[in-house]
């Protein structure tokens, strides 16, 4: 069997992936499946709506399994994310766009918090910054 060019590099992305880029992957899957669900739900199409949806639901319950408790802003994300998982299982149950957009908007913010958090990562320290 053949394998798209495509499909192998994605693959390639993922195994060679830090896990801070990871999450940023997994954050943009939950944004791209969210927008999916969108057009299923305009097009009354409620088996990709619901498929989608579960998608994203699924991401969501990614993040909370793998929240490190030690960390003291867990608690908060954990909360965050619970309030996510109940309004995009809001929305898929009631095929409430409202409630599907909110989830939508929060997902954005936290990916965008966390590219920010990337990009400060990676710029470099400027030279006598650190003092012993």
């Amino acid at each position: 069997m053949a394998v798209n060019p495509y499909q192998k590099y994605q693959q390639i992305s993922v195994n060679t992936a830090t896990p801070a880029e990871l999450t940023l992957m997994l954050y943009n899957g939950c944004l791209k499946f969210i927008a999916m669900a969108k057009q299923a739900m305009e097009q009354a199409d409620v088996s990709k709506r619901n498929e989608f949806i579960q998608k994203s639901q699924n991401i969501i319950q990614e993040f909370m399994v793998t929240l490190n408790s030690d960390v003291a802003m867990s608690n908060d994300l954990m909360r965050i994310y619970d309030y996510i998982l109940r309004r995009l299982i809001d929305a898929n149950t009631n095929n409430d766009l409202e409630a599907l957009t909110e989830a939508e908007g929060m997902v954005l913010d936290l990916r965008n918090t966390w590219k920010e958090m990337m990009a400060n990562q990676k710029k470099p320290k400027m030279a006598g910054s650190e003092q012993s």
